[in-house]
């Protein structure tokens, strides 16, 4: 081409586009306009922002202008108009494609690649079919291997965001190929554990994670994959794991989650995800609102109305005849559940079904293992990283927290079952946790942890309960108490049904029912060891003692109502403080768990005669001669008033029965027995006294022969039923005694 013909051609362009100053001062102009946004009405600086927004988005689009000599300062002028779209409002699916095709086309540097890829957050949904795009320049070669790890990222972090998973998880060959980069590997690994399915395990993939093991060791990583295969298809898998591992994925603070919160808290109004089905487009424009719980639990939409949102013409038939499913927002009542629940199609966000006690229905009812890992990876990525304020004690959305702690508690109450990620969360948290913030719905994710190894949760969760139990008020301490009641009635309740049938998710844990039971008796046992110290700490509180028997009260039980091979007895630093209570009605409870503490030992006694010795599990000398040391000493002192026997009191009270006699203390061997009992005293007072209204004086001493008798029954009448059933089975009476 000769220069005159080059020249002319450069002059039509430059004619086309108007002169370089013209273009620099239109560019500015935007600059400028965009940064007075504020001084308008609200109306006005939206619309001006949308169109400084799109012509920075078609900037992108078709690439930077080569012959600009000033390109450097108008790209950076449109960046920093996406970024500030994106972190305030978010990002349309249309717009997040064009961008992800940019950032990974290689038309700019990794710098603004990287930057492009930051901003990426998504103000309702992210297309399946965006996705599939963005990946597909992975085979092209142009993008850089920064930038894959950070899209890859971008892809878990925003895994629930993503409707049509179904084409991201065709693409799951691809990724597990991706496997061999070491640098791509840990976060490939964490997408995979996101997108396999049953189907996705295969025996080829399971050696090459089995080769990729051998060659880079023992790494969390791919720990996770092959559980995860494991769990789908045991038998593929030979290889011993280790048992029950938490976390596998770091949980760093990632790059979008402050700004996904942010978009949260401003975009306001019908969304996607909203509960009544639209049958038409509409312009939301952002409204400023408070951080709530709803701003993080998602309401419940499908894949297949997510793709429809922002058409123009949609019918209802056309969207219930959409892939043959029905459409969660037009799933109203526990009818409509029962007719569709074969073609129900599950949210594109799993959190959506915390507040949805139709979509709880129908995970209790479809069994399907991976709809709970879906769940458990949500709450994982929005407790630990979303929820944030336990890190730096910054309470200033307490209340907030508060409400979606409720919401997830509700659930595992529906579901009977406790989430593995909310156990997680708690290993973070209680090391910072001051007892007081949150105190009721910490303690409730508390009793709702699943059945595990003892020995493991101690250090990672007992150990700080104990710490925080011993330096907080009597009143947290019953609250704890209470908790871990539930805990073990929980884990009881897991046992006894996984005997006969499998639960819902199987648990990583593997172990017999002696290791099961095992674990049981060490919980029993750690909640013995705090409330002896309890006691001696709160000068033997009666309002501690009811708590800690209430706890025993399920303990004594264990064998009959729950069909498990188990008897653990209370501690001594719990007996005979409650023997030697001044409240009746904690010498009543004590004497109720007695009665039924004989009756489960006597069940035990007469299974292990049936099976001659044949039982796996038998029960010890030791239990039964525990708990007849305490059935002689509750009768020696109540019935016969013989507690000094057997060295009674050198053992208990520590005090030897001739200097009670040299202390010329009278009647000292009845001291404990019904009637001189202090818990019992004032019964025996107002017994004689309605025996004999004008006597002016009382004597105690004259409670004998068929009036013991009938001092029993005044007892037994009062409301002292643990007492009656106590003496009716442990003591064959005809008389005083």
């Amino acid at each position: 081409m000769s220069a005159r013909k080059r020249v002319n051609s450069q002059a039509q362009r430059r004619t086309s586009r108007g002169s370089l100053s013209d273009q620099i001062k239109e560019k500015l102009s935007y600059s400028e306009s965009f940064l007075k946004r504020g001084q308008n009405s609200p109306e006005e600086d939206y619309e001006h922002a949308e169109d400084t927004f799109q012509i920075a988005l078609r900037y992108f689009e078709k690439g930077p202008i080569q012959t600009l000599q000033s390109k450097g300062k108008i790209m950076e002028k449109h960046l920093k108009t996406v970024e500030i779209v994106a972190w305030k409002n978010g990002l349309a699916p249309e717009e997040i494609d064009i961008l992800l095709n940019v950032a990974l086309s290689g038309k700019f540097g990794n710098a603004i690649n990287t930057r492009i890829l930051k901003c990426l957050i998504p103000a309702t949904l992210i297309s399946g079919d965006s996705v599939v795009k963005a990946v597909s320049w992975f085979c092209v070669g142009k993008c850089s291997g920064s930038t894959k790890v950070l899209f890859v990222r971008w892809l878990v972090a925003m895994f629930d965001f993503i409707n049509e998973k179904d084409k991201v998880n065709s693409l799951y060959g691809f990724f597990f190929a991706s496997l061999q980069d070491d640098v791509l590997c840990p976060y490939i690994c964490h997408l995979l554990y996101l997108l396999t399915k049953k189907e996705n395990v295969k025996p080829f993939r399971v050696r090459k994670l089995l080769d990729l093991q051998a060659k880079m060791g023992m790494q969390c990583h791919l720990q996770a994959l092959l559980s995860l295969y494991k769990f789908f298809v045991p038998t593929l898998i030979s290889v011993s794991l280790p048992v029950r591992k938490k976390i596998y994925f770091k949980s760093s603070e990632n790059l979008w989650r402050t700004a996904l919160i942010a978009v949260r808290q401003r975009n306001m109004g019908p969304s996607p995800i909203s509960l009544k089905l639209m049958l038409g487009s509409a312009k939301v424009r952002p409204v400023k609102r408070k951080w709530t719980s709803n701003s993080i639990i998602p309401v419940p939409n499908s894949s297949s109305y997510g793709r429809e949102y922002g058409k123009k013409q949609m019918s209802l038939s056309d969207c219930l005849s959409n892939n043959g499913s029905f459409p969660l927002e037009q799933l109203h009542s526990f009818h409509q559940l029962l007719e569709n629940i074969h073609c129900l199609e599950l949210p594109c966000q799993m959190g959506s079904v915390l507040n949805s006690s139709l979509l709880l229905h129908y995970i209790n009812c479809v069994r399907d293992e991976s709809v709970l890992l879906r769940l458990y990876h949500w709450l994982s990525q929005t407790l630990q990283e979303e929820c944030i304020w336990y890190k730096v004690n910054n309470y200033e959305y307490g209340k907030e927290f508060t409400n979606l702690l409720d919401s997830i508690i509700r659930a595992q109450c529906f579901l009977q079952e406790g989430f593995y990620s909310c156990e997680a969360f708690l290993y973070k948290s209680l090391p910072l946790w001051d007892g007081l913030c949150c105190r009721s719905q910490f303690l409730q994710l508390v009793s709702w942890i699943p059945f595990s190894n003892f020995s493991e949760l101690k250090p990672l969760l007992f150990d700080h309960l104990a710490h925080l139990f011993f330096t907080s008020t009597i009143f947290f301490k019953c609250s704890l108490l209470q908790s871990l009641k539930e805990l073990l009635q929980n884990w009881l309740l897991w046992l006894s049904m996984d005997i006969h049938m499998k639960p819902v998710l199987k648990s990583p844990l593997e172990t017999t029912l002696g290791g099961s039971m095992n674990s049981v008796s060490k919980l029993i046992h750690y909640v013995g060891w705090l409330s002896t110290n309890a006691v001696r700490l709160e000068s033997n509180s009666t309002f501690l003692l009811h708590f800690i028997l209430d706890f025993y009260e399920k303990v004594c039980d264990i064998y009959i109502n729950y069909n498990l091979p188990l008897v653990v007895l209370f501690p001594p630093g719990v007996f005979y403080p409650a023997l030697f209570s001044l409240d009746s009605s904690i010498l009543n409870q004590l004497c109720y768990i007695m009665h039924r503490y004989r009756k489960n030992l006597t069940a035990a006694k007469k299974n292990e005669l049936v099976r001659k010795g044949k039982s796996q599990f038998n029960f010890s000398n030791k239990t039964y001669q525990e708990f007849n040391h305490y059935l002689t000493a509750i009768v020696g002192c109540l019935w016969t008033s013989k507690p000094y026997q057997n060295g009674f009191y050198q053992e208990i009270i520590d005090i030897d029965p001739k200097i009670i006699e040299e202390a010329g203390i009278a009647e000292y061997k009845n001291s404990l027995n019904l009637i001189h009992h202090p818990a019992l005293l004032s019964y025996a007072v107002s017994f004689l006294v309605q025996e004999h209204p004008e006597a002016r004086t009382i004597k105690l001493s004259s409670v004998r022969g068929k009036k013991w008798n009938w001092y029993l029954d005044y007892l037994f009448s009062q409301g002292l039923q643990g007492l009656k059933l106590f003496i009716r089975s442990n003591i064959r009476h005809s008389s005083a005694p």
